[in-house]
């Protein structure tokens, strides 16, 4: 053999061991940890003394003070335009009108750090303090990103659980301890990552994933998708009633979720989470769906999960650890869990590109909102219009309250993610120009089964054709001047008067 022919024999082999080495996968091994505590533990305290350096990096969840430009965790009410802490300069000032009839147009704040979940809705307006006989009015289904506790009620109550009204489990929750923490995530035996969340274990099932041979990283993001998603309260038709669901069958991009819901109403017909008072039309109301934006974004295409960017390590006395603050990166002023992976740029730049992200999405999210609000109204007219009528009204009215419905959904979608855009810039974008696209059709139709009669009352600055509701809550309902105060409010029914029978999770009525 000559020289080059062994030259070329090595070269070959030193490129067939390298191809070799890159197919192999290696999956991260973490180590396997006893806590010594149940496998049913519930309440984070018990941890302190286990794991300290991760329990205290857990209660800087209690913060309530820290904000970044555009949210933050002052529980500041997101509709008002006040200074914080009641309100904040990047508000959303039609909130309560979008969402007349449904409880979320009594309160809706920012959210407080993880630590305050069964804490604040035990405060928050949405559910009834005052009824008479006690009960929330809503069903127990809203416990069920609360408190890891619901899996444990349902396993021993059965799905019975998730009709019961919310209040009956008022004072079976710790809301200092038994919130948002180790059990959400962990089998608090092994320290494992784990589901405890019912929903997303269907889907899973329904997917054919079993969580066994699901990768590391993917879960390091699955224990968030538990609550941080889309989601809604079944029907009874289709299974036990008020289960959570989660929308992902047809897909997780807007158009796919809005179709999934098109016959999961009654008897197969369309679902809705409320009517709106003021245009009749059945909404569909969306929640949080920081998973369904992340996946494909990004981050999440190119393989981040959310730990990496909302746990970023820590070192503390020379030892390794997830810091378990789950809050935005912006609130760390050197930016490193950012600049883990974009070292090669300074803190100011990194922050002025998620800046620019967020100030455009802002900038849209309030367009698409008032094109839903003037869409209500446009209906709102023809609900009360008397004249001659387009000989295709009904066809024309069924497709502009299909389109009031679509673009209320879709610009809820990116008013309820966390990031402002940040996750998956194109499909905000994306998501509120379709948005404004659907709610002006609505507006378009309104006008053509009117022959145009509506045309001028519904054509002009909406900040003046229907102002912002600066006040609404349960209580001011009770009130016949607070109803008469404003045309849209005039459309609800005046509640009875009733002082509070619960204060957080004691009975004192």
């Amino acid at each position: 053999m000559n020289k080059t022919s062994m030259i070329l024999m090595s070269a070959a082999l030193v490129c067939a061991l390298a191809g070799a080495g890159c197919e192999e996968k290696h999956e991260v091994k973490t180590p396997v940890y006893t806590s010594g505590l149940p496998a049913d533990t519930l309440s984070a305290a018990p941890f302190k003394e286990v794991f300290p350096r991760q329990y205290a990096s857990y209660r800087q969840n209690d913060e309530s003070q820290v904000m970044t430009e555009y949210k933050g965790s002052v529980p500041f009410q997101k509709h008002s335009s006040e200074p914080l802490p009641r309100g904040f300069a990047k508000n959303q000032p039609y909130l309560k009108n979008l969402w007349l009839g449904y409880p979320f147009s009594y309160e809706y704040n920012e959210a407080r750090g993880h630590t305050y979940a069964v804490h604040d809705i035990l405060e928050i307006d949405r559910i009834n303090r005052y009824s008479p006989d006690g009960k929330g009015n809503m069903p127990a289904t809203c416990w069920n990103c609360k408190t890891p506790a619901i899996s444990q009620w349902v396993k021993a109550e059965g799905d019975g659980v998730w009709k019961r009204d919310f209040n009956d489990y008022r004072q079976k929750v710790d809301p200092a301890n038994e919130s948002v923490s180790c059990a959400t995530c962990h089998a608090t035996d092994t320290m494992e990552l784990a589901l405890y969340s019912i929903p997303l274990s269907d889907w899973l099932k329904r997917s054919g994933k079993a969580w066994a041979r699901i990768s590391r990283n993917e879960k390091r993001s699955l224990v968030c998708a538990q609550c941080h998603v889309e989601y809604y309260f079944q029907n009874k038709d289709h299974g036990p009633a008020a289960k959570p669901v989660f929308p992902w069958d047809n897909g997780f991009d807007p158009e796919e979720m809005y179709a999934y819901y098109n016959d999961k109403g009654p008897k197969g017909g369309q679902f809705v989470d409320f009517t709106h008072a003021v245009s009749g039309v059945g909404m569909l109301k969306a929640q949080h769906p920081e998973y369904e934006f992340w996946q494909n974004g990004p981050h999440g295409a190119a393989g981040v999960s959310c730990a990496d960017c909302h746990m970023p390590y820590q070192k503390q006395e020379g030892r390794k650890a997830s810091s378990h603050w789950w809050t935005s990166p912006l609130k760390d002023p050197e930016l490193r869990a950012c600049r883990t992976c974009h070292a090669d740029k300074t803190p100011e730049f990194l922050r002025g590109r998620v800046h620019d992200t967020q100030r455009k999405t802002y900038y849209q999210l309030l367009k698409a909102q008032e094109s839903s609000v003037r869409a209500h109204e446009a209906v709102r007219l023809v609900n009360a219009f008397s004249g001659e009528k387009h000989a295709k009204f009904d066809a024309l009215m069924a497709e502009a309250r299909e389109m009031v419905r679509k673009g209320q959904f879709f610009w809820d979608l990116v008013s309820a993610e966390n990031s402002v855009g940040f996750h998956n810039p194109t499909k905000a974008l994306d998501t509120l120009m379709r948005s404004v696209e659907y709610s002006q059709k609505a507006v378009d139709l309104c006008i053509l089964a009117t022959n145009g009669a509506i045309a001028d009352a519904i054509t002009g600055d909406i900040r003046e054709i229907v102002p912002p509701i600066k006040e609404h809550s349960r209580k001011l309902q009770q009130s016949a001047q607070h109803l008469a105060s404003h045309k849209w409010l005039s459309y609800l029914p005046q509640l009875p008067e009733a002082d509070k029978v619960w204060d957080g999770n004691k009975r004192v009525k």
